[in-house]
This record gives structure tokens, C-alpha cells and sequence, in this order.
């Protein structure tokens, strides 16, 4: 494999900025460009050393070096640290590639530590989601990933599939051993353990794609009940146009923002309305497409004004859904909405947006709803869609694996199906992954990382 560079730090003016170079010569790249006065050369230097010395005759700078396969790739690799000008980090690295390294591709780095054996698949890709975090609760699920509690949990429910792949395989293939034949009872038994344990992995996606890419939160109401007063309010910015003007919203703004340790992923949308202005037709289309696909909705009421038989529509069209009623304008005078009359919604908050009372009680809504704290990172969770089509082919093959059993098929038909559950979860981990897949995975990290 070649020898490959890249920045690993963000392209910006910095106290330091690191060059990583990795393969098999990797250190004699580095001896072309460091020279120390103390004669130190990198190829000589052994693994967890550093040394001062010139970049390429640039930058004073330090080499640090880890020798294979004590290194995150795996293979030798030497880090040059500069001063962290953007011009001369990228002057540096010309001089990198110029000694005989080619430009890393995204996520090399990480991909050559998963093809030597360093990380499982899942744990490459809860690096980028360690870099990816913005909250403690994130930064301890990818830690918790990182360390293998997915691939834990995934291997339990794989030892389970092998051993009933084991005792059916042994009774196929040696027949002459007058070993006990399988009983289907058993067989089922065993089957509907591992069929409850993919269905509990499963239970996981939602959370762990919220977590990762935070709550699909959208804001809906009539026009003029402070939907964008609202979203202005969540947001620290007047990011939405306010006016006293009905239809003023058209088109979706979205912004992500924190409440506590969740994520929201918010939409400021059209007013829910019957209207003739074609355009405000449209924004009131997209309006309605955002609450079918929203993972919460914030339901906006003028606390000044009685319910309305659309008010009273759009809140039956909502039961069942994750929804926190917020009745608005409390600052406006006396509510002629109470909470009370809400009583189908558990999560009912009186707040004036124009003021910022209320905030407090709509965090804790929102935590209360999203946070999970029965949901703890040693459990491991299904971080994103690969992991969870993998979980979803191995509950299918299974579920299908005690049909034919229920159905008085061959044996041999249930293995064939029993073989795919596995091979699938073996897929997940990264123990049996095509070529194809670990470029998709990769594809979505960072040059340098």
C-alpha cells in the first residue's frame, strides 16, 4: 500500500497545526524533510518518541513517531507538528508529497486501522461520531462505541445464532454418532430468545439517530400565533422575519439548536391555513410534509383567543404523536386557552415568546421526552442506517427461520436462513463487509482522520 499525507488538524490559523503520514515509508519520508541539529533521524527514533528539529528547511517544528503496529493506522506513522499558519501547513505538506507520499483520501487513516485489525467497523465509525459530538450524552455514546459496546452486544446475539447452528450442523452432518435429533420445541425456544434480543437492538435506531443527528422538531399553528417569535427565541437569532402580517412565513427555516442534552433539528413553517395566494399555498404544503415526518412537534396556540374548529382540528389530527402544546402570549393578558382544556396533551406549556418565559418549562418537555436516561452507552445502540438495515435483514431471517419451522419445512432451510442472520450481523461488525461497503462508510469521514 502507499504512503499516505494529510492534515490532520482543521484548515485554520492555529497555535500548531499536525501533518500525518502513514505506511511502510512513512519514516524515510520524514528523514527527507526533518533535519535535526542533534542528529536525530526519524527512521532511527523508536515508536512514542519525539524530536525538534526543521520542516523542510520552513518551520521549526516536532516529529513524532509510532512504529507498527503500535500506531492508529497500524503502520509506522510520523506526525509533524508546525506552527499553525494555513500557507505553511500546506507548504509543509507539499514538501510531504514531494518526498514520496500521496494525498490521503477521506477516512484513510481510520480505514487502514480497520484493515489492519486496530478497530471494528462499528468502532470506525463511532470516530466520527466522537468528533461529531456537541453534548456530553454524545460524547459518551461514541466513547461507549468506540470501546466496543456495540459489537459486544452483537457478538451475544451472534454466540446464541452459532449455537443453534452448531447443534443443527452436528446433527446433519453425523448422522452415523446416533446423536439426538434437534427438537423443533427447543429449536424454537431458542430462536424466539434471539428474535426478542434483534428486536430490542432494534428499539435502539430511533434513539440513536436522533442522538446522532437530533430531534426532527417542527413548529406549526395558524398564522400570527408566534411560531417564528418562537423559533427566533430557540434559535439566539433573528433568524425568521416577524411581522403582525399573516402568510409572512412562506418557505421552511431550519436551524439546529440545544435544549439541555438534546439536539433539535427545528422548522419554522407556513401557517396552517386555507388560502388563495398560490405561493403561500406551497410554504403551506411543505408545512403539512414536515409534521407527517417531525420526531416532535411544537403545536403553537394565541393563548388570547378561544380554540378554533381549526385549532381543534389540527390538535385531533395530532393525538398519538409526540407533541408539546405551547399556548403563547402569555404576556399578552388573560389566557382564554387554559391547560386544562388540553387535557389529551401531557406536555402543555403556558409562554410568552416575545418575552422568554416559559423556556425553562419547554427543556424540561423536551428532555423529559427525548433525553432517555434508561438508555445508558455501555448497552450499545444502532448508530446509523447500515448498522440498522443489518439488524433488520438478521430479525427478518429469523423470523422467517421459525415460519419454516412452524411450517414443517426441512431443517436444512432452516439453517440456510439461520446462516444469513449471522452473516448479516457478521456484516455490522465488519467481520464479513464487501469492498463496496467500507468505501460508503469511509466516504463520510474527514480528510486527515
Amino acid at each position: 500500500m502507499s504512503t499516505i499525507a494529510a492534515i490532520a488538524t482543521p484548515h485554520a490559523a492555529g497555535g500548531i497545526s499536525v501533518i500525518r503520514v502513514s505506511g511502510t515509508e512513512a519514516l524515510s519520508v520524514a528523514d527527507r524533510i526533518f533535519h535535526s541539529e542533534h542528529g536525530k533521524v526519524p527512521s532511527q527514533m523508536k515508536g512514542y518518541t519525539c524530536a525538534y528539529g526543521r520542516l523542510a528547511g520552513l518551520d521549526d517544528g516536532i516529529v513524532t513517531i509510532f512504529r507498527a503496529p503500535h500506531s492508529y493506522t497500524g503502520e509506522d506513522v510520523a506526525e509533524l507538528s508546525c506552527h499553525g499558519g494555513i500557507y505553511m501547513t500546506q507548504q509543509i505538506l507539499d514538501a510531504v508529497l514531494h518526498a514520496g507520499a500521496v494525498p490521503a483520501e477521506a477516512g484513510e487513516f481510520t480505514k487502514r486501522a480497520f484493515c489492519n485489525g486496530k478497530l471494528s467497523l462499528t468502532q470506525a465509525e463511532a470516530v466520527m461520531d466522537l468528533i461529531s459530538a456537541s453534548s456530553n450524552r454524545e460524547l459518551q455514546f461514541a466513547n461507549a462505541m468506540r470501546d466496543g459496546a456495540m459489537v459486544r452486544r452483537v457478538q451475544a446475539v451472534q454466540a446464541k445464532l452459532v449455537t443453534v447452528l452448531s447443534s443443527l450442523a452436528a446433527w446433519a452432518d453425523y448422522p452415523e454418532e446416533d446423536l439426538p435429533e434437534v427438537s423443533p420445541e427447543e429449536l424454537q425456544t431458542s430462536l424466539s430468545q434471539i428474535q426478542q434480543d434483534l428486536r430490542d437492538l432494534l428499539k435502539t435506531k430511533s434513539y440513536g439517530r436522533i442522538l446522532k443527528s437530533g430531534v426532527a422538531t417542527v413548529i406549526v399553528g395558524k398564522p400570527n400565533v408566534g411560531k417564528s417569535t418562537l423559533f427566533n427565541l430557540l434559535s439566539g437569532c433573528e433568524r425568521s422575519i416577524v411581522t403582525e402580517i399573516a402568510g409572512t412565513t412562506r418557505d421552511v427555516v431550519e436551524e439546529c439548536v440545544r435544549l439541555g442534552e438534546v439536539t433539535i433539528r427545528l422548522s419554522d413553517t407556513a401557517g396552517l391555513r386555507d388560502t388563495a395566494d398560490r405561493i403561500e399555498q406551497i410554504g403551506v404544503r411543505i408545512a403539512k410534509e414536515k409534521l407527517e415526518q417531525a420526531d416532535l412537534i411544537l403545536a403553537v396556540f394565541d393563548s388570547q383567543q378561544p380554540l378554533s374548529a381549526e385549532d381543534l382540528a389540527l390538535l385531533e389530527q395530532l393525538k398519538g404523536r409526540q407533541v408539546i402544546v405551547i399556548l403563547n402570549k402569555s404576556d399578552a393578558g388573560e389566557a382564554r386557552i387554559l391547560p386544562e382544556q388540553l387535557a389529551a396533551f401531557p406536555y402543555c406549556i403556558t409562554m410568552s415568546a416575545k418575552e422568554g418565559n416559559g423556556l425553562e418549562a419547554l427543556q424540561t418537555a423536551v428532555m423529559e421526552l427525548f433525553y432517555r436516561g434508561a438508555v445508558t452507552p455501555e448497552l450499545g445502540i444502532l448508530a446509523n442506517a447500515r448498522q440498522a438495515a443489518c439488524a433488520e435483514t438478521a430479525l427478518e431471517m429469523v423470523t422467517a427461520a421459525m415460519q419454516a419451522l412452524q411450517d414443517g419445512e426441512m431443517l436444512d432451510a432452516v439453517t440456510v436462513l439461520l446462516d444469513e442472520a449471522a452473516q448479516a450481523l457478521m456484516t455490522l461488525t465488519g467481520e464479513r463487509v464487501t469492498e463496496a461497503v467500507v468505501d460508503e462508510v469511509f466516504r463520510h469521514f474527514c480528510v486527515g482522520k
